[in-house]
């Protein structure tokens, strides 16, 4: 699942802070379920065609769930998981850089596992339509919950957690970027609305 929110929701706002936002131009968005499977490149193809189905739709921002090339899984993160040091050698990357370029349109990748240095990350990258990568987000507030005799179930025994915000200019205006988790947390809506983001996205893996 994704979600977009707009930071410029008087919730989020100090009566004291005097920042107003600038205005947003009318654009469509693509908000993307995908189903997905053990295969890798299956879960690559749905991708690439929802992307393309999406462009044909006149969207121009389009936003991937949580580890939606990947099981949401213990089982499958290390095994799923891709070194972005050469974007060349990543099919993940490769796929959505060239949907990218090929459909014109700014795709805001969810999130899916990196490999950097033998540890492992949740992590979204953003790619313009340029096909050019724009950013990338590790996720920051990690996904642990432990219910006795229920279920337990803790995302920082697979990953680290990012250190980072991220903000990106892109061709719809700018973005304040988060996964999944990190929505739970005002503060980081807060703090992307203070540097000017327009609205927020933030991929879910429900």
């Amino acid at each position: 699942m994704a979600s977009l929110w707009n930071t410029s929701n008087p919730a989020m706002a100090d009566a004291s802070d005097p920042f107003q936002l600038p205005n947003i131009p009318k654009f469509k968005v693509a908000l993307c379920q995908l189903s997905v499977t053990s295969d890798k490149n299956q879960n690559l193809d749905r991708a690439g065609i929802s992307i393309k189905t999406a462009a044909e739709q006149g969207a121009k921002l389009l936003v991937l769930p949580e580890m939606w090339n990947c099981p949401y899984s213990s089982d499958y993160f290390a095994k799923f998981a891709e070194d972005f040091t050469d974007e060349d050698a990543s099919p993940t990357l490769s796929m959505l850089s060239d949907a990218a370029y090929c459909h014109g349109i700014t795709v805001v990748g969810g999130s899916v596992p990196e490999r950097d240095h033998g540890r492992l990350y949740n992590t979204c990258c953003i790619f313009g339509p340029d096909g050019k990568l724009k950013a990338k987000h590790r996720k920051i507030h990690l996904f642990d919950i432990d219910v006795p005799g229920e279920i337990s179930f803790k995302e920082s025994d697979f990953f680290l957690a990012g250190d980072q915000t991220t903000i990106v200019d892109t061709e719809v205006g700018r973005i304040g970027v988060g996964i999944c988790h990190d929505l739970q947390f005002p503060e980081l809506a807060a703090l992307y609305r203070k540097k000017g983001t327009g609205f927020c996205k933030c991929g879910l893996s429900f």
